[in-house]
């Protein structure tokens, strides 16, 4: 005679089969979670019987890397995996009490040794993404506005996890993936971070694969802190991020037309013209950098690009509707204003800094008609504070020791294609001897300048805290 079966367990009012031990119970439970009734009443031994089977599953992935060719026989046990995850997910959603139970498990722990396990197997059968998939969601859930869950993620998952899944093929992982960075960061986690600069390579290289997703994006800001920070870059963070340097340039010179999306009546794509905005705050940092400029001042294309994109924002600029007019009149609610607030003037700083002591780009503006551009940008830009001593740094940058460039300057006063007022508020004035035009400048020399200098620091919104997956199907 076979033994009773146990009686159910009561949640909330619904007939939960106890113990759980099969994969319909699991999604029944599953289904009970996304009601915030059931998750505020759920006993915590519910957790337990989930995380056993979390644990007995493991052990087939386990075998799995040990021997590959059991592989092929995953399948049930990914099935249990995956909606244990979706389970420990959902009862995690905005439910501060269940979120401290799970932890107190040692589910966290136990979940990151099988994500990194999943990533070994090096295998794309879309059974094992969707498990990998919802064990990153049931971390981002857990960590979600709980410090304690935060820090016992950092624990388990910096950095071997994140320097496992930020370089994934599957969009979604890289997401998700970011998006726990982004949650768990603190200000001292944040200093474990810059020391740990192949993640932050590895989250410049995310966002350059997948411009679209906002967590990556959040994290290029990361990069901004290491490099203007108070502390000078050391020997061995140099070489690190000169390839970071290369990651950036490569990314900014592919998509920073995007920013072009900001100009439409309705614009789209802004995740997008923010990764390109803040590209473009991280080369500034980078050229302001005597150690990472030389390689940028040769990066192909990145000065030509530079340009051209001034070029566009400028005449965009001429319709009195843009959002990169100096007295734009789209001033609705949201974040777009914001985004383009200070983006002329600094492509201007970084034409200026890509200048600094460099004939060939001094010369390679000119031949772009690059210099008229510039000049013509200077003015009263509400929308870009410093604007004018921007240009003045770009326009020293690009006549030291260039008689050419000077003479090209004087020639436009000449010829009223210059407004002599303006030269000589930026600080020039010129000076005919004999049949020649001489540019002269009462300043300093040019010398690089950082952002702190002229506190031209943007502010940024922060993103909104994530809400949990209540929702998600991978």
């Amino acid at each position: 005679m076979a033994a009773p079966r146990p009686p159910p367990a009561r949640l909330s009012g619904v007939m939960v089969p106890a113990p759980i031990q099969d994969l319909e119970a699991l999604r029944a439970l599953t289904a009970l979670f996304k009601e915030q009734r059931n998750r505020e009443t759920a006993p915590r031994t519910i957790f337990q019987r989930v995380l056993d089977i979390l644990k007995k599953s493991s052990r087939a992935v386990e075998l799995a890397c040990r021997e590959p060719a059991q592989v092929d026989h995953l399948a049930a046990s990914l099935q249990l995996i995956t909606e244990c995850f979706r389970c420990l997910r959902n009862a995690c959603i905005e439910c501060s009490v269940n979120q401290n139970s799970i932890r107190n498990l040692d589910t966290i722990g136990v979940a990151v040794d099988l994500i990194l396990l999943f990533r070994e197997l090096r295998v794309e059968q879309e059974s094992l993404l969707t498990a990998f998939r919802c064990g990153l969601q049931f971390l981002g859930n857990i960590a979600s506005r709980n410090e304690a869950s935060q820090r016992v993620v950092w624990m388990h998952a910096f950095p071997e996890l994140f320097l496992s899944c930020l370089n994934h093929p599957d969009k979604k992982i890289v997401a998700y993936s970011s998006m726990i960075l982004f949650t768990s960061l603190s200000s001292e986690r944040m200093k474990e971070l810059e020391e740990n600069l192949n993640i932050a390579i590895d989250v410049v290289e995310a966002h350059r694969k997948q411009p679209e997703s906002e967590w990556p994006v959040a994290l290029l800001d990361l990069t901004i802190a290491k490099i203007a920070g108070e502390e000078p870059l050391t020997k061995d963070d140099v070489p690190v991020f000169l390839s970071h340097a290369e990651l950036v340039a490569s990314a900014f010179v592919d998509q920073c037309r995007a920013v072009l999306h900001l100009t439409a009546e309705q614009p789209t794509g802004d995740e997008e013209a923010l990764a390109t905005i803040r590209l473009l705050d991280v080369l500034c940092e980078m050229t302001a950098n005597t150690d990472l400029l030389g390689y940028l001042q040769v990066f192909p294309g990145l000065l030509e690009r530079v340009i051209d994109l001034l070029r566009l924002i400028h005449a965009a600029g001429s319709d009195t509707t843009s959002i990169f007019s100096p007295c734009a009149s789209i001033k609705a609610e949201g974040d777009i204003t914001n985004v383009a607030e200070g983006f002329k003037s600094h492509l201007i700083r970084l034409i200026g800094n890509l200048c600094y002591k460099n004939k060939e780009n001094q010369d390679k503006v000119s031949e772009l008609d690059g210099i008229p551009l510039i000049l013509d940008s200077c003015g009263i830009d509400d929308s870009n504070p410093f604007l004018t001593q921007w240009v003045v740094y770009a326009i020293r940058n690009l006549t030291e020791d260039n008689s050419r460039n000077q003479d090209l300057i004087a020639k436009m006063e000449e010829q009223g294609l210059a407004d002599p007022s303006l030269l000589k508020k930026m600080g020039f004035e010129v000076e005919k001897r004999g049949d020649k035009l001489i540019l002269k400048s009462a300043s300093d020399t040019p010398q690089l300048v950082s952002t702190a200098t002229l506190s031209v620091h943007r502010q940024w919104s922060l993103l909104p805290h994530h809400r949990g997956w209540d929702t998600v199907a991978p």
